[in-house]
């Protein structure tokens, strides 16, 4: 497990200041306890304080001082982030009373304490849907001026015996984005190769998938891809990425040789841009089910601060993935 173990080793020397929104969800106390011992990153729970100590209780660990607990109902910032709220959602209508009530909510105290400069990034969604993690997250943090769309990836590892290629990957759009424009598609092509990097330190190399290679079919959908490629080359010239691939010619060098001579990926893409949702997340659980890959995400990229999302079904070790990954994408923002 290198890429992974590099990821931890590098969200312990940032030591950024992570939020986790479900306080006390006993897999989130699990994993707040896990990332402080480790030194992954400086934990805040959000939720109210009796309940998060009796979760520690319940589990037999100790809630010493490394973890900060913030109660939104009582917590001394408390009304500085509804006065930030009214001023982010005025324009919308949003009265000050309004503000005071939002802010209440975990997760929106969660955004705005990041928004706010008091941490480095948020987690949350282990209870909360996904759509209420990512409107509350746009909402509150905002988009980068430079991506303009939210859009996610998984981070796939392959370390297994039986893993042909090991190493890390991107799979994207595997979360968020359903059905893509070839505009959307180019700048999900884009943000993934600059998350690959920060990720993993390594240079990414982009795929852009369908179910034909450089012309071996001809469809709309395909022409998405192929005009989703050019966008991503103009804008990035530097940028390994080449497209229409079929996944084999992306991933194996000797049917890339056969099928797409020439490129310049030669079978070695490290990043995977799915032209659907569906297609996309249908390969990540593949990928993880049958082929025994470590899954982690939906990450969110495209926030001007990070916020990042947790399947309702999560374990604490998948939350304490999520929190290294997110202590990563701060260090990029910091």
């Amino acid at each position: 497990m290198k890429p992974l173990e590099t990821l931890l080793r590098n969200a312990a020397r940032s030591q950024h200041r992570i939020i986790l929104s479900e306080g006390s969800d006993p897999r989130v106390v699990q994993a707040a306890h896990d990332a402080t011992t480790q030194g992954i990153a400086k934990i805040s729970l959000v939720g109210e304080r009796t309940q998060i100590e009796a979760q520690f209780a319940a589990l037999g660990l100790p809630l010493g001082r490394d973890i900060e607990t913030l109660d939104p109902a009582d917590a001394p910032c408390s009304g500085e982030l509804a006065a930030l709220y009214y001023k982010l959602r005025k324009h919308k209508g949003v009265r000050e009373e309004d503000a005071a009530k939002a802010a209440l909510n975990p997760h929106v105290f969660a955004a705005l304490l990041v928004k706010a400069g008091h941490a480095d990034g948020t987690v949350g969604g282990a209870v909360a849907t996904t759509a209420e993690i990512v409107r509350t997250a746009i909402q509150v943090i905002g988009t980068r001026p430079d991506t303009p769309l939210v859009s996610s990836f998984f981070l796939m590892l392959f370390c297994e015996k039986h893993h042909a290629r090991k190493g890390a990957m991107i799979f994207a759009d595997s979360g968020l984005v359903v059905d893509p424009t070839a505009e959307e598609m180019a700048q999900i092509a884009l943000s993934s190769a600059v998350s690959f990097k920060i990720l993993t330190g390594e240079a990414p190399r982009v795929a852009m998938l369908s179910f034909s290679t450089l012309g071996s079919a001809e469809h709309n959908a395909v022409s998405k891809v192929v005009t989703a490629t050019a966008i991503a080359k103009t804008r990035a010239p530097d940028l390994v990425i080449d497209g229409e691939l079929q996944f084999d010619a992306a991933f194996v060098p000797d049917v890339a040789a056969k099928k797409a001579i020439g490129s310049p990926l030669e079978g070695t893409a490290n990043v995977f841009i799915f032209p659907n949702l569906e297609s996309g997340n249908i390969a990540y659980k593949i990928a993880q089910r049958i082929g025994g890959a470590t899954a982690i995400g939906p990450v969110l990229q495209g926030l001007s601060k990070p916020a990042n999302d947790l399947s309702r079904g999560c374990t604490s070790e998948d939350i304490l993935h999520m929190i290294a990954v997110t202590a990563a994408q701060a260090s990029d923002v910091s």
